[in-house]
């Protein structure tokens, strides 16, 4: 599933302290040396994710930076099977990396295969914070977002801290590509320790490829002015 509690985080930040990450001002994204930028989604909430690939990396691997109007807020990199391998919080510099050792890391070859996938899992942040991820991934059907075809998914998540209290409780429906071989973003409901809930729509409205228009764009271009009141409501994901 897609690690989008650590992306909705950092825009909160980004928009709360008026922070400006290293990629803002780039009206175009432009990956790293030896990586390829594959595919630009604009999605809902106002964001738009920029997906490449290296050639340094495992075979298999993948990247995504995540804009919002503030600039660039969130880096991952997955591995084949959609693992969480190592993610940055840009506004923080914080970064969490999937521990080697897990109960049952996220597969989505066995997802894909079997129709459903539970996991157990632990992240470390270069802070020494070690939080475990215990969930499911079930698919539900297919759909056709802007000529792509996704199988649509229904997931649940909780997150623990290292000492076993529950920290945050996520469900919601997601979408995978088969060819990229990646989650998509939809809507979820989350809820924190503190009693705080979410309800928000990060759903792919557009796929752009090289050589269409807005490929490369760090611009979103959907739900802006509704994210803005949303983030300047306080809310919490």
């Amino acid at each position: 599933m897609r690690e989008s509690h650590w992306i909705r985080a950092g825009m909160l930040a980004a928009a709360a302290a008026g922070l400006l990450p290293a990629y803002v001002g780039a009206a175009e994204f432009r990956p790293p040396s030896g990586c390829t930028l594959e595919l630009t989604v604009q999605q809902r909430s106002c964001t738009v994710a920029q997906h490449y690939r290296c050639d340094s990396d495992p075979p298999g691997d993948q990247h995504v930076v995540y804009f919002t109007r503030e600039g660039a807020v969130y880096h991952s990199r997955i591995d084949a099977e959609t693992r969480w391998m190592e993610s940055t919080d840009l506004v923080s510099g914080i970064s969490d990396r999937l521990e080697p050792q897990s109960r049952d890391h996220a597969s989505l070859s066995g997802l894909l295969r079997t129709g459903q996938d539970d996991f157990d899992f632990w992240t470390v942040s270069d802070s020494g914070e070690r939080l475990r991820h215990i969930g499911r991934d079930e698919l539900t059907g297919r759909v056709e977002i802007d000529g792509e075809q996704l199988d649509t998914t229904r997931f649940q998540l909780r997150s623990f801290a290292e000492t076993g209290e529950l920290l945050i409780e996520r469900s919601g429906t997601q979408f995978v590509s088969r060819e990229f071989g990646r989650f998509f973003g939809g809507v979820e409901h989350s809820a924190d320790w503190q009693g705080q809930e979410l309800d928000s729509d990060d759903s792919p409205v557009r796929f752009i490829r090289r050589g269409e228009p807005g490929f490369g764009s760090t611009r979103p271009d959907y739900d802006c002015d509704v994210q803005m009141v949303s983030l300047g409501a306080g809310g919490f994901h």
